[in-house]
């Protein structure tokens, strides 16, 4: 009675057990079940025409890689930017201290003396755009260079003094302002000078990125609009469009990288989250970091990366697919180059999924293995 019971209990779930086999994996829409009446049972829901127009799978080998790792561009000049930095000059704005010298005339030259600084010693750009000096009164100032408003002080005080000679500088630049938000070391206030500022000298002044940082996205807001910028073509191929000549008022943020990610999963020995760095990850590296696949379970043939697929191809995914049963392989997965949020999933031997099975109905057998024992016990 007792291996009648066992026998049949067995029998019945290894009849069925591949319908159910635990873990994960990569299905082939052309594999077939069937069960004790030799019925198929389809392997998937979709048909291999389905999955065709919804999935596209790829090869991971030497033709696909020279295909995807296009030659990096060579770094151009940007002409556009230099002729900026070039012609650029400073507006004096509301706020500003100005310093104006006046040669052999000390009296109109106030002194800083040893204990005052420059911007607390200057003519303080009021409210209403102006200056108040000697002699000449009321000066708009705002929104001129300090050649122009050089050249109109001297103009008016030659109705005083014989051939001027007038010099005029910013003590202190308070006017105009660039804000730096996000993934920055010091996020703040970088105030416009009369040194021309860039996008990479804002970060720079700002401590430069953090850790975090997504060094792909960083959003420029002029005028309401939104500007998107890429650092690390501007550090790694030396992509200066990707570079601008900020104004008075924008706002750079940097994002955090938390787009810039890659999963690892399956039949790895530490299924986890990776962060991609500046330069990047490889299959190879997101492999290690995860301490490698798990070669007991793992199903060598099946490393896969699955992508999202472009929209505009009404694809869902794109499946590239790495058999490492030769280690050579390796070659290749560390020249395959990751993109962010891409999902690399191992998938399990069908032996391993075969274990798993066995060790899950070993207790349930085990089970009725001591029923039908402590019956016979009774019996007798």
């Amino acid at each position: 009675m007792k291996s009648k019971l066992i026998t049949v209990f067995t029998a019945s779930l290894l009849a069925t057990s591949c319908a159910f086999a635990p873990g994960s994996h990569i299905p082939q829409a052309d594999r077939t079940l069937f069960d004790d009446e030799t019925r198929q049972v389809e392997y998937d829901e979709f048909s291999q025409a389905d999955l065709e127009k919804l999935v596209r799978t790829y090869s991971i080998s030497p033709m696909l890689l020279a295909e995807l790792n296009q030659p990096q561009p060579k770094p151009e000049f940007n002409d556009r930017l230099q002729e900026q930095l070039d012609n650029y000059d400073y507006a004096v704005g509301k706020g500003d201290v100005l310093m104006i010298t006046v040669w052999n005339h000390p009296e109109l030259t106030i002194p800083a003396g040893s204990q005052r600084r420059a911007e607390e010693s200057g003519n303080w750009v009021h409210n209403d755009g102006t200056i108040f000096y000697p002699y000449i009164g009321k000066v708009k100032v705002e929104g001129l260079r300090v050649t122009e408003i050089r050249d109109i002080i001297a103009f008016r005080l030659a109705k005083y003094i014989e051939s001027p000679q007038v010099d005029v500088s910013v003590a202190a630049f308070r006017s105009q302002r660039i804000y730096v938000t996000g993934e920055v070391k010091t996020p703040g206030v970088v105030p416009v000078t009369n040194l021309p500022m860039t996008l990479i000298e804002a970060v720079n002044k700002s401590g430069g990125l953090t850790e975090n940082a997504d060094w792909n996205r960083v959003i420029l807001t002029r005028n309401d609009q939104d500007l998107v910028f890429n650092l690390r073509e501007l550090y790694q191929q030396g992509n200066t469009h990707q570079n601008i000549l900020l104004k008075p008022n924008d706002i750079v943020h940097i994002a955090r990288n938390d787009e810039n990610k890659v999963f690892v999963l399956g039949e790895v020995r530490r299924p986890q989250t990776q962060v991609m760095s500046l330069n990047g990850m490889t299959l190879a590296e997101a492999l290690a970091n995860a301490g490698g696949i798990y070669e007991m379970a793992a199903d060598p043939t099946g490393i896969f990366v699955i992508r999202e697929a472009d929209a505009a191809t009404g694809r869902v995914a794109d499946l590239y697919q790495l058999n490492m049963k030769n280690a050579t392989a390796l070659v290749l997965a560390e020249q395959f180059k990751l993109k962010e949020r891409d999902i690399i999933y191992v998938t399990a031997a069908p032996v391993a999924r075969w274990n798993r099975l066995i060790s899950q109905i070993l207790p349930t057998v085990t089970g009725i293995y001591q029923v039908g024992r402590a019956r016979d016990e009774l019996s007798q």
